[in-house]
């Protein structure tokens, strides 16, 4: 009987981590309402000057801590419309259809899209 609890035991935990990494894996991205959103909820974001420059960020220092990057951590695999860049700095970055993802730092709770248009030339990713 004990034997039996320790295995099953086992077994869950063994379960519950290889659904973990396999989440962590993947994009964390998620569509809510249309939206493309983070595995948080909050709104994600792509830069118009981007564009000049495929695959890569242009958005770097001072543009950075206002439109903080979706990092994509060390065993990230690129997905379907998803693929990883490096940033200047050497950082791993997430990217939709090559275009680099951001969220926006006064988007403070789920919904918020406030970054929307900002200069015209920060937009939210429609689905």
């Amino acid at each position: 009987m004990r034997k039996t609890l320790l295995i099953l035991a086992f077994a869950s935990l063994g379960c519950g981590f290889m659904s973990e990494s396999a989440r962590a894996a993947g994009p964390p991205v998620k569509a809510m309402n249309d939206i493309l959103v983070n595995a948080d909820g909050m709104t994600l974001y792509t830069y118009a000057k981007d564009r000049d420059a495929p695959g890569k960020s242009v958005c770097n220092d001072r543009c950075a801590q206002n439109w903080p990057p979706l990092m994509a951590s060390a065993d990230s695999q690129a997905e379907g419309d998803y693929s990883i860049i490096t940033r200047d700095d050497g950082s791993s970055q997430w990217a939709y259809k090559g275009q680099p993802l951001y969220l926006y730092k006064k988007d403070v709770k789920q919904g918020d899209m406030l970054g929307d248009e900002v200069m015209n030339v920060w937009y939210v990713i429609k689905q």
